[in-house]
Parts: structure tokens; C-alpha cells; sequence
């Protein structure tokens, strides 16, 4: 490992800590006398505990357990109880609030039996009562809720095996997160603010760690606390878009166009819109978010030593392609001190797709390593002072247990020397056992937070 790739994996840790929800809530969340005080950045906001007969925490999403595990430290006995929803690997040991583990990317039947809960719960809580939910990302496939419209003529009955269809459709198409959310929230019992109906008169306090580009709370975790802008006519049209309206292996399920249809013809209820009197009774806080792992990148790198250059927290698009973007960009660094002068270390965040071509294995920031490689691949320097570390917060890149890969000139020679084809992985999709053979796959284990991913490149 070279000192630039040790330098690229502090600076991803420093983005880290700096946004551990666990840190985020008790240092921002604190108890005075019978007030629980929230101070966020430009929020501010009390709320008079002692006017509640009992304290509920519920959530879902791969940080969830770690943020609930904050409000236990800060609450304690007064906390009634609840439950949260985590991704598989992503518990923490609570004592008054339950945890269970689902699926994700793809949702599963823990997942089911979670939702039902936690809307069983939602249900039960009366005007006596203030729900704290523990929002974060992931939440849209760690707790599925199937739609269930009953109706003579027109009824429709979703399946756990209708979500998995379309979610597995929709990534594989390169739909990105806000469409494949919104076609979640319109498939979903408690998504898309219909969790927000589930609880009213209760009072909610909502804290949210976005892991969407431009932090929508209507998009983070489909909006579980949140009201909706977004339509069946929407959802059904990027179903249509994508072209999964058929019967070829890989379309829509029947159910799933039977429901989008039905609602965008009206004959199901859309999802609560803004002025929708559940919404006055639910306050939501954005603890995190993908501009402030950037932050702590910069500041990190500035402390090793590199001329930072922080471009955005909103990159999007096919991770090819932003492969391309940062290739050039480094190689203008390199050879004209353009932006900074050697050594340098550019920094963005966001979230970019993939269009799935092959069979292989990966994510979506170990495709951007290939495709970054396979440009220094034809560098008129051989790669020479340029290295690339593109990674997930959340420790795991799409289905697999690295949250990215690193990139450089020396691996071109290892990738040859171990008979690697860079061309054929890149069209087999299959970055993750291209990485895996050079031992250049970042692996941290799950984080335990989750905002986006970052990807680094330093010009020494």
C-alpha cells in the first residue's frame, strides 16, 4: 500500500467519524430538566417531555440502531419503548428499544414483519403520546409494507415478491434513488408519509441522516415522517420509462402495475400532501448529511498536507462516466497546476448509478475505480502521481461487503502480471473480483452510518 492509498483511507475515516449519527445526536440532543433540547446548525427546537404520558422510539435504515442507541443514553427510563429496523450487521445493543435486522438492497420477510410493528405500533400511539423516529438510508427496502387496497372491483394485494421484482428492476435498469423511491412510496403501506397518517394525533420528533443528493426529506428513506410531492402518474412513468411494462423476465410485476395504474387513475388515495393535517403534528430534523462527511474530507486532507479541492456533495450519473470526469481533472492538476498544484487531493460526494450490462459482482464506486483505471490504462504518463479512491459511507457498495475500491498506476501492472482484463470486468460488471485479486478493495466493516459516498483523488 502506498502512502497515497494510506492517505486516501484516513481522510475516507475522518468523513466517517465526523459523521457517526451516534456523535451527531448526543452532542446536538440534550436533557434539561423535563425539555429535551435539539440544537442542529440553524435548528432549534424544545420539547416539554413532561407533557406526555409516554416516550415511543421507532426507525428504520442502516443507522437507525446507532441513533436509537444515542436517544437510550440521553432518555433512558423515560423511553416506553419501540422498535427500530437495520439492515443485516448494523444492530447495536439496546435495552428499551427492540432491533431487527432485514434485507437490503433487496427487502425480505424481517423485513414484513417489522413494518407490520412498527405500524401496529404508529397506530396505537394516542394524542398522550410522542413518537421519536430514527430515520436514515436504507429504510425504504429495510422496511417494506406491501400496499393492500381493498376494493369489490378494483382491488389490488402486493406481495414481498412484488417489492423484490420492481426493486431489483429498477436498480438494474439505472434508475436512480429519488425514481426507485418514488415508486416505493406508491407500493408501500407506510412510505411516502402514510407511516405520518399511521401516527397522528401522536406528536412526532424525527431525526433524519440523509443519504440522497440534494438531502430531500421526502426522499430519504421514501419519506416515512414526511409529506409527498410525488404522484402515481410519476411512479407509473418511470416504470414506463425504463421500459419494464412487459411480460420479458425483469418487467414489472402484474400487481405493481395493476397498483400504479389504479392510483393514477384515482381509484387509490395518493400518498398525504403538503397542508395535510398529520403533518402539522410531526417535527423533522436533518442531523447529517453528505456535505458534512465532504467537510471533514477537506479538513483532513489539509492536515496531510495535499491543496484541497472540494467540488460538490451533488455529484449523479453513471459512475463511468464520473470516472472520466475525475481522470481528467486529475491529469489537468498533474500537468498545468490547474484548480491546485501537486501535491493535490480533490474531493466530491453524491451518489452515482450503474447500468447493469453483465453477471459480475460490484457497486457502484468499485465500477468507478475500473472505469477510473481503465483511463489511466491510456494516460500518456502510464497513470504516473495520480490515485483514485471511490467509496460508500456506509461501508457496503451495492451487494457486497467492500464500500469501494482504490485505483492507480501500479495496479496495471499487478492487473496484468495476474492475467486481469480490465475490459472484460467492465463489461461483465465484474469490478468487485477484479479488486478482490489485487487486494485493493476497501473494506471497513459496516459503518453504521450512511450519507452517499465519496470519491478522492490525490496528485502527488
Amino acid at each position: 500500500m502506498t502512502k497515497e492509498f494510506d492517505d486516501l483511507r484516513a481522510i475516507f475515516q475522518a468523513a466517517l467519524e465526523r459523521v457517526d449519527p451516534y456523535r451527531m445526536i448526543v452532542d446536538h440532543v440534550r436533557l434539561e430538566g423535563g425539555e429535551l433540547a435539539v440544537e442542529f446548525e440553524d435548528v432549534r427546537h424544545r420539547v416539554n417531555l413532561d407533557s406526555f404520558e409516554r416516550i415511543l422510539v421507532l426507525g428504520a435504515g442502516k443507522a437507525s440502531a446507532r441513533m436509537a442507541r444515542a436517544v437510550e443514553d440521553i432518555l433512558g427510563d423515560r423511553i416506553s419503548g419501540g422498535l427500530v429496523a437495520v439492515k443485516y450487521g448494523h444492530a447495536e445493543k439496546l435495552s428499551r428499544i427492540e432491533v431487527v435486522e432485514s434485507g437490503h438492497p433487496t427487502p425480505d420477510e424481517n423485513g414484513v414483519a417489522a413494518a407490520e410493528r412498527i405500524a401496529a405500533l404508529a397506530r396505537g400511539a394516542d394524542a398522550g403520546a410522542l413518537i421519536l423516529n430514527m430515520v436514515s438510508g436504507g429504510g425504504s427496502a429495510i422496511l417494506p409494507f406491501p400496499l393492500v387496497h381493498e376494493d369489490a372491483e378494483n382491488g389490488v394485494r402486493l406481495t414481498l415478491g412484488d417489492k423484490q421484482a420492481i426493486t431489483g428492476a429498477l436498480l438494474a435498469s439505472g434508475a436512480d434513488i429519488t425514481e426507485i423511491n418514488c415508486v416505493r412510496k406508491h407500493i408501500s403501506g407506510v412510505k411516502g408519509g402514510r407511516l405520518l397518517r399511521l401516527m397522528a394525533p401522536a406528536a412526532s420528533l424525527n431525526f433524519i441522516l440523509s443519504d440522497v443528493v440534494g438531502d430531500r426529506l421526502d426522499t430519504i428513506a421514501s419519506g416515512l415522517t414526511t409529506t409527498d410531492e410525488t404522484t402515481f402518474a410519476q411512479a407509473l412513468a418511470i416504470v414506463e420509462k425504463y421500459k419494464l411494462t412487459g411480460s420479458a423476465p425483469g418487467s414489472a410485476p402484474a400487481n405493481v402495475m395493476a397498483a400504479l395504474r389504479l392510483g393514477a387513475s384515482g381509484r387509490i388515495a395518493e400518498t398525504p400532501k403538503k397542508g395535510d393535517p398529520a403533518a402539522s403534528l410531526a417535527t423533522n430534523i436533518l442531523i447529517g448529511s453528505n456535505h458534512a462527511a465532504l467537510v471533514a474530507a477537506r479538513d483532513e486532507a489539509a492536515a496531510l498536507g495535499y491543496a484541497v479541492v472540494p467540488l460538490t456533495s451533488a455529484l449523479t450519473g453513471e459512475a463511468r462516466e464520473a470516472a472520466k470526469f475525475f481522470y481528467a481533472i486529475a491529469r489537468d492538476v498533474r500537468a498545468r497546476g490547474l484548480l491546485a498544484a501537486p501535491p493535490a487531493c480533490v474531493i466530491a460526494g453524491g451518489e452515482t448509478v450503474v447500468s447493469l450490462r453483465g453477471t459480475g459482482k460490484g457497486g457502484r464506486n468499485q465500477e468507478m475505480a475500473l472505469a477510473f483505471l481503465a483511463e489511466l490504462a491510456k494516460d500518456e504518463l502510464g497513470g504516473r502521481g495520480i490515485f483514485f479512491l471511490s467509496a460508500s459511507t456506509d461501508g457496503s457498495d451495492g451487494p457486497t461487503d467492500a464500500a469501494g475500491a482504490f485505483a492507480s498506476a501500479g495496479l496495471l501492472a499487478e492487473a496484468e502480471a495476474n492475467g486481469l482484463s480490465i475490459e472484460a470486468a467492465m463489461q461483465n460488471n465484474d469490478s468487485y473480483h477484479f479488486f478482490a485479486a489485487l487486494g485493493r478493495l476497501l473494506k471497513t466493516g459496516p459503518t453504521m452510518t450512511n450519507v452517499c459516498d465519496l470519491h478522492m483523488v490525490i496528485v502527488a
